[in-house]
């Protein structure tokens, strides 16, 4: 199972963004573009039915040194796309709600979109499959706490590029630990 995190600026840049696979067993989904069709009819396809789909393909998973990373441009540009989609549907949500956690804001075939607002309106948008409340707000308050850290840093400029090594590492282990 999969999660993508994006933090952006109040105006929409990026920041940070991580991809984060997780050890733990998720339920097997089939693909909905091709759930209904024969599996001799979509044999062909399926790297295009994937990425249409939102999904990263088993396929396209390649492992260098211990680590697993996407293979391909086209699944980290679907990705992106979704968590650009559900912007719109953040800003809604915030206008309703006082809350800074959002929980579930937007869908999109199997992906669910998450999403955490700072009183300073950056966002924290992950993009899972599956449902772990629980453990999704520990992880964004986690992160925003590692966030209010390099934001105090006087070397690190306000709504730039996070480029620390130490915060990429300690986002990696909250990750690992609560998703």
């Amino acid at each position: 199972m999969s999660h993508h995190l994006f933090i952006l600026s109040p105006s929409d840049t990026p920041l940070y963004s991580l991809t984060h696979l997780s050890s733990r067993p998720a339920a097997p989904a089939p693909s909905p573009l091709s759930a209904n069709l024969p599996s001799w009819s979509t044999s062909a396809f399926a790297g295009t039915l994937t990425a249409l789909s939102g999904a990263s393909s088993m396929a396209q998973m390649s492992t260098q040194g211990g680590g697993v990373r996407m293979g391909g441009g086209q699944d980290r540009h679907v990705i992106q796309m979704i968590a650009n989609a559900s912007l719109d549907m953040i800003e809604d949500v915030v206008r309703r709600e006082n809350g800074m956690y959002l929980k579930a804001v937007d869908k999109f075939n199997e992906w669910t979109i998450s999403a955490f607002v700072t009183p300073g309106n950056t966002k924290f948008v992950l993009l899972h499959e599956g449902k772990n409340d629980d453990g999704i707000r520990a992880f964004f308050v986690e992160v925003w706490e590692l966030y209010l850290k390099t934001m105090m840093n006087p070397f690190h400029t306000a709504h730039s590029t996070i480029r620390s090594s130490v915060f990429d590492t300690r986002v990696r282990a909250s990750a690992k630990k609560y998703l």
